[in-house]
């Protein structure tokens, strides 16, 4: 007999990307992490960690960090609260907003997460299909009704943006809350979090994890007014950040230079690695993060995703409608990256 609920029951858990062993000689472009190392000075901060930080608690709202963040993103500090990666905010958003009878919506495709954190709370969904283009179905989001509309820009899987006036035009006009995961935005031109201080139904979400190499140390923010964040506060776990995200992420936030340097880095391969997939005959829709979509020639997406894994390279590949004729790939180094247009053309001829 199983005690679960029944909605538990039937969910289809969230799959993350495969993650080998770090002793696995594999070119690794299929999780989006950054190419290259954090910055030194979160190298020293982890050398030097005092062992009394980890004896005692830590601050359970993350002040220092917050307040760090805060000067960062041009905005009081008690609207930023610090979490275990984004995710956790989104998980927070979820269990404070949705219930059965309540209904989230969100542009497909676009990350699978939401779809598995609403369906945990026994919530509608209101799955509105972009375009081929991926521009943003703004209309039939606002006439979804739902209490939560969720947008990713750069959106993945596409790494397509949404435009700021488009997300203005949403939380003018939507009747619940508007998150807008920027988990990508350190590699795009436009952002949303203007949009905080103008509509106090807006949660802007960013994180460590992508622009300052830090996706395994699990640190992110979530941007709002105060009274918007005061219901997340209520259910957060008492000491969601551990003392080492707190010390790491204060480093990383403090080195902007090396972070942007990085980025900039990984932006000019991202043109390179367009232009020669497009020589290959690939479709490739342009893109403002760490990643690229690209529809391979016929679109033979699984035989050409099985064919890179035998030759230890990974990208994302998943088996479903609009996307299983299409490949993620994420930027890797230029060396990376030539070795992947090398073993692709050897493959496609």
């Amino acid at each position: 007999m199983s005690y679960l609920r029944k909605n538990i029951e039937r969910l289809e858990a969230y799959m993350p990307g495969e993650q080998p062993p770090p002793e696995a000689k594999v070119i690794k472009l299929n999780t989006n992490e950054n190419c290259y190392p954090p910055s030194p000075k979160v190298l020293r901060v982890l050398k030097g960690f005092r062992g009394e930080l980890l004896r005692r608690y830590p601050d359970p709202m993350s002040k220092a960090l917050c307040a760090k963040a805060a000067k960062l993103y041009g905005v009081p500090a008690d609207w930023v609260l610090a979490g275990n990666g984004s995710d956790e905010h989104l998980a927070l958003i979820v269990r404070a907003y949705l219930e059965p009878g309540r209904k989230a919506a969100y542009p497909v495709p676009t990350y699978a997460l939401y779809r598995t954190l609403a369906r945990m709370q026994d919530a509608g969904l209101a799955e509105i299909l972009f375009d081929e283009d991926y521009h943003l179905p703004v209309e039939g989001l606002i006439r979804s009704g739902a209490v939560v509309t969720f947008i990713c820009s750069p959106n993945n899987p596409s790494a397509t943006v949404a435009p700021a006036k488009d997300l203005a035009r949403l939380a003018s006009r939507l009747k619940g809350i508007l998150v807008v995961d920027e988990a990508y935005t350190d590699f795009a031109d436009e952002n949303a979090m203007s949009l905080v201080r103008r509509f106090k139904n807006v949660i802007v979400l960013r994180t460590v994890s992508k622009g300052y190499s830090l996706a395994g140390l699990r640190l992110g923010f979530a941007i709002a007014q105060p009274d918007t964040l005061e219901g997340l506060i209520k259910i957060k776990d008492s000491y969601n950040v551990d003392a080492v995200a707190n010390r790491v992420g204060i480093a990383a936030l403090s080195d902007q230079a090396w972070k942007d340097k990085n980025a900039g880095k990984i932006v000019k391969s991202r043109a390179k690695l367009t232009k020669n997939l497009g020589r290959l005959g690939f479709r490739v829709w342009p893109s403002q993060a760490n990643f690229i979509l690209a529809r391979p020639p016929g679109g033979r997406a699984q035989s050409l995703y099985r064919a890179l894994k035998k030759r230890g390279i990974l990208v994302r590949y998943w088996n479903q409608p609009r996307l299983d004729d299409k490949l993620r790939i994420t930027v890797g180094t230029e060396e990376e990256n030539r070795a992947l247009i090398a073993v692709m053309k050897e493959i496609l001829r």
